[in-house]
């Protein structure tokens, strides 16, 4: 049976003067205080105040296309460092249900043991050893104390 030709999809290019946002050439020089958001996340920073991008960073093809605008999904988009806002940092209780929930997820149900990965409980429920019937070497699974129960003091 012969194979069915994929048909191009058109793209739609705007030039690059009609475009709502400033754009930057990667490696080109970009104004003070704009940044994307991985270096802001590198800074300890959240988008914070930001109510969206002000410039757009293009990718390294639409480097070579100067007249067009970048239409590409690599593009970056550049944010406002004086806007941004510290990162906020979770609470204790936010931290333990956190690591209650990976524990659920991490934890074999037969043989009690915690591991680094999560196990595949919904199709195989059980971690793999004891879902093939072997015993896992020492250094695969986390090892901790059995959770303590209260004692009367009476």
């Amino acid at each position: 049976m012969p194979r069915r030709r994929r048909t191009r999809r058109e793209v739609t290019r705007i030039p690059r003067d009609q475009t709502a946002l400033p754009e930057y050439d990667r490696g080109a020089p970009v104004p003070e205080g704009l940044v994307t958001r991985r270096t802001l996340r590198e800074m300890g920073l959240s988008p914070g105040r930001n109510q969206g991008p002000v410039a757009i960073l293009r990718c390294k093809l639409c480097a070579t296309r100067p007249n067009w605008s970048c239409r590409h999904p690599t593009r970056g988009y550049l944010l406002r460092v004086d806007l941004a806002l510290p990162k906020r940092v979770p609470t204790l209780a936010q931290e333990y249900a956190l690591d209650r929930a990976m524990a659920a997820r991490t934890t074999c149900p037969r043989c009690r043991r915690r591991y680094d990965v999560c196990l595949p409980l919904r199709t195989v429920g059980s971690c793999d050893p004891c879902a093939q019937g072997y015993e896992p070497t020492p250094g695969t699974y986390i090892t901790t104390p059995p959770p303590a129960t209260h004692q009367l003091a009476a």
